[in-house]
């Protein structure tokens, strides 16, 4: 869709410069405070020189009880110590600019009596002897072994990924039993790897979805972008969430369902033993049988309620089990350009197939 130009383009050439904004990180994390307490935090993606995370877990250190805060970056950062003023202090000599840091910070000094600290504590961060701000090695990329053995010490991982490595990303913090909480683009749920873990329940959809981020001045005059007064550009989306392996209560609520079954209204897909339904809303209450909703469905997806069984797009044939397929009925169509559902002989958009685990008796009469 046109609203999401932006985000398609940087998938397409890997340029991945869009920043969090402190609001969206604060709305998100509030979800997930009982995690934190005694924890290594590690965001792995952010320049300490602008990076809002960064900003959000020095800001709420001691209110979170956290044990340690790790940060590292990318060589090359496009706004490195532009973006956040308050630490100018640290990143105003030149030479710092564009440098891959280990940012390292054990203490913040409580300074309100509130559990947090006033701005002009945060630059002196790293005037502590307790804190520690280095320059890395290499060139700070998340795959490198120093920043592999930094989120080996780290219990949670809270960043926003480069959206085009977002596969790998996801690959690395699972190869290393990472907790996390991180941004990602909501079609990436269509990956056979990604979807594979939404359905094993091995990573869920967070609580919020951030609609605009900060992009650097040399990407002004994209689509779907404005300026704010403060001349920050700030770029709309319409398909970013949250991805986590963190409990949530939102994960255990059930959908509300008011619907009933009916025939005319749940058509069934001729090349799958399943019913096709058009809206969340619309799910039926009292049916026991296979059904295609929306793939905005792993955002209300309680797994006590539902079962995920596959994903029904153009790769269905090749992402899936044929016992998977045989269980729902496949029957292969020239036209269904790999798996789609055929409705009326029309293409139905990709279909996550699930099954209410505790259906209603069906009215009678």
């Amino acid at each position: 869709m046109a609203k999401n130009s932006n985000l398609n383009a940087a998938g397409r050439a890997k340029k991945d410069e869009f920043y969090t904004q402190l609001t969206d990180i604060e709305k998100e994390m509030r979800y997930y405070r009982k995690h934190f307490k005694g924890k290594t935090v590690f965001c792995n993606c952010d320049d300490p020189f602008e990076s809002n995370f960064f900003k959000y877990f020095v800001l709420n250190f001691n209110k979170l009880k956290l044990k340690k805060l790790i940060a590292t970056c990318y060589s090359g950062s496009p706004i490195a110590g532009k973006q956040l003023s308050l630490f100018d202090v640290i990143g105003d000599d030149e030479s710092n600019q564009n440098k891959p840091y280990k940012a390292v910070v054990t203490t913040v000094h409580d300074a309100d009596g509130n559990g947090g600290i006033d701005m002009l504590d945060i630059a002196e961060l790293f005037k502590n002897g307790e804190n520690e701000l280095t320059e890395l090695e290499g060139d700070g990329d998340f795959r490198s072994p120093e920043c592999l053995k930094l989120m080996d010490e780290a219990d949670i991982v809270v960043t926003n990924p480069p959206f085009s490595l977002f596969r790998e990303y996801v690959s690395v913090l699972m190869e290393r039993k990472k907790k996390f909480i991180i941004i990602g683009n909501q079609n990436a749920i269509t990956y056979k790897e990604v979807f594979q873990l939404l359905m094993s329940d091995r990573m869920w959809m967070g609580s919020t979805a951030p609609k605009e981020f900060i992009i650097p001045k040399n990407m002004e005059g994209r689509k779907n972008t404005y300026v704010r007064e403060d001349g920050t550009i700030i770029a709309k989306f319409g398909n970013v969430c949250w991805f986590t392996n963190l409990d949530l209560k939102k994960r255990h609520e059930e959908l509300i369902l008011v619907k009933r079954f009916n025939v005319q209204d749940y058509p069934k897909y001729s090349n799958y033993n399943a019913v096709n339904v058009n809206k969340i809303a619309d799910i039926p209450c009292d049916y026991d049988g296979v059904m295609g909703v929306p793939i905005t469905f792993v955002n209300s997806y309680n797994p006590e309620q539902f079962e995920m069984l596959m994903m029904a797009n153009g790769n269905a044939r090749t992402n899936t089990e044929q016992s998977v397929l045989s269980s729902v009925g496949y029957c292969p169509d020239d036209h269904d350009k790999g798996g789609l559902g055929i409705v009326d002989g029309k293409l139905v958009y990709a279909r996550i197939f699930i099954r209410n685990r505790h259906p209603e008796a069906p009215k009678e009469g």
